[in-house]
């Protein structure tokens, strides 16, 4: 099947439809607009674009930290005709201004903060920078508040006010690219993925019709929006819907997510392993682990208590109104995910990547077949590389709606990204059962090959390590034909401990070493655990980059 809605059409209609609700705030401040304001905000940016000579399908770059104004460039860019170009605010400058340069981009919007690190020079064929803060916009050329300007010649453009029936974008063809995104994956410098508008409806439209959120609901925005997974789930799909949406605007660390999620009570909540894994590690573990609770928990009255206890706790430090959660961006760790399944906690994980805009699988919780990825959508085909796909992992590779059309001005990586008979290559290895769930196993340039020709896949030893005393985060590499884990520990879990970071450490790894060895195959044991001063290096949607270690 293929879903045939057009893309500016859609939140036009939204605009329409949702006109004097909420659409976008920045959390912590007063900083909001209606579907109104945020219509009467795209139509000034358009006539900023007329004024700069912009055409359909030229590129405008977009830089800055997820804000209700960085959703209005981002929209009127689209609604324009024009290819929008999001970049991660945490990219090096010299790569910001590789991206804006290597994506032809004609204009740049960029935040305060964004641009006091740019070498403007550097971005010699951009015909005007543009600075936002808040609902302030100004142009950096020339040091004028294009805010003041552009809301007079609004003014006089309609004398008579703004109503919904104004609201009229021109019907470009789903074909047209929408989104020129750069990635930072984990294996070496982003590529530009053109996005269309037929790869987006593909994603929102399944998403309407599948996800839990109603007209009117609240999103609490945490992923970043240059980034596909945060820009569809939690930005072009509830603004769909006409939703309300509240950007965070700074790093989802689990103290600031609580009182987030306490006063925004979201519907529904798109979040990444992360997030979960430490809440699972910081507040569910340490109460378990009690020795009265332990005891309780293997007697049949007394767990189900306690299981209905802690849910109900999580539920309400989640805000208490949500449907459920969605994971996605990297598989969630497997005694977490089983440990919230157990207790009935209402989580499933979904998979994709940037170059399905970027759904591939998914299923809800009432339908979520436990440690799997979801169901392959209904407007893709999925096929496993492998004499035996329920058996034998291979190569995802995918067909359908969602892909790409390529990756921009590359034409030998666009190539080498499909098959000869024109399916996607994930570089992602896993298996498929007879129901259309995918099942993970790990990355195909992460896999590593043993000396006796077994198949290890590190990031299954990792999930097991990760749980064990005093780990944040570890990598498993090969060294001169042995497996080395590298660990960076929790020092100041240890030193709250009263142990030392010295010989008391060594000790406690090296019993993790030996536990960890005693659950794994022979060929996946561990030679050595090498520590860590500093935590891994890692991407925006916090995957770890494993090539700068593996060389």
């Amino acid at each position: 099947m293929r879903y045939t809605e057009n893309f500016i059409k859609l939140y036009e209609q939204s605009l329409r439809d949702n006109f004097e609700l909420p659409a976008l705030s920045d959390y912590g401040t007063d900083v909001s607009f209606t579907y109104k304001e945020l219509a009467i905000e795209i139509e000034k940016i358009h006539d900023l674009f007329t004024e700069q000579g912009i055409h359909p399908g030229d590129s405008i770059a977009l830089v800055g930290k997820n804000s209700a104004y960085w959703g209005v460039i981002f929209l009127a860019t689209v609604t324009y005709g024009a290819v929008i170009v999001p970049i991660l605010q945490d990219f090096h400058p010299h790569d910001i201004q590789h991206i804006v340069n290597h994506s032809d981009s004609v204009l740049f919007f960029a935040s305060d903060s964004s641009l006091k690190d740019l070498d403007e020079s550097q971005m010699p064929a951009l015909k005007m920078i543009y600075s936002f803060s808040g609902k302030q916009l100004n142009n950096r050329k020339e040091s004028e508040n294009l805010s003041a300007r552009l809301t007079d010649q609004f003014n006089k453009k309609y004398p008579n006010g703004f109503n919904r029936e104004m609201i009229n974008y021109t019907e470009f063809p789903n074909k047209n690219v929408a989104i020129l995104n750069y990635t930072s994956g984990t294996s070496g410098f982003s590529k530009g993925v053109l996005i269309t508008g037929d790869n987006l409806i593909g994603n929102i439209i399944y998403a309407q019709r599948t996800m839990p959120l109603e007209k009117g609901n609240t999103m609490l925005s945490l992923l970043p929006l240059a980034h596909a997974y945060g820009c569809t789930f939690e930005f072009l799909f509830p603004l769909s819907k006409g939703c309300h949406i509240t950007l965070l605007g700074k790093t989802p660390a689990p103290n600031v997510l609580m009182k987030a999620f306490e006063e925004i009570k979201p519907n529904l909540i798109i979040s990444v392993p992360l997030i979960l894994e430490k809440i699972y590690k910081n507040t569910i573990v340490p109460v378990i682990n009690k020795p009265l609770i332990k005891i309780a928990l293997k007697l049949p009255g007394l767990n189900a208590a306690i299981y209905s206890s802690v849910r109900k706790k999580l539920i309400h430090a989640f805000g208490g109104k949500f449907n459920q959660i969605v994971i996605g961006g990297a598989p969630l760790n497997k005694d977490v995910e089983e440990f919230f399944l157990k207790i009935g906690f209402p989580v499933s994980v979904g998979y994709g990547m940037t170059e399905c805009a970027p759904l591939i699988s998914f299923s809800l919780y009432s339908d979520y077949t436990p440690l799997s990825c979801g169901k392959v959508l209904p407007n893709l085909e999925v096929r496993i590389d492998s004499p035996d796909p329920y058996l034998i992992a291979g190569e995802i590779q995918v067909a359908g709606q969602n892909v790409m059309q390529g990756y921009y001005k590359n034409g030998e990586e666009t190539q080498h990204a499909f098959t000869v008979d024109g399916w996607l290559k994930t570089g992602d290895l896993g298996t498929m059962d007879k129901n259309n769930d995918i099942f993970i196993r790990g990355r195909s340039k992460c896999m590593i090959l043993s000396s006796s020709g077994q198949n290890i896949y590190p990031e299954e030893i990792e999930a097991k390590l990760n749980n064990f005393p005093y780990v944040i985060e570890s990598l498993v590499i090969s060294k001169n034909n042995r497996l080395i884990a590298l660990v960076y520990p929790d020092y100041d879990a240890i030193r709250a401990a009263g142990l030392s970071t010295g010989e008391d450490l060594k000790k406690v790894m090296l019993e993790n070493k030996e536990a960890l060895n005693s659950m794994v195959a022979s060929f996946e044991k561990i030679a050595e655990i090498q520590l860590c001063e500093n935590e891994f290096e890692k991407t925006p949607k916090r995957s770890i980059k494993r090539y700068l270690y593996t060389d």
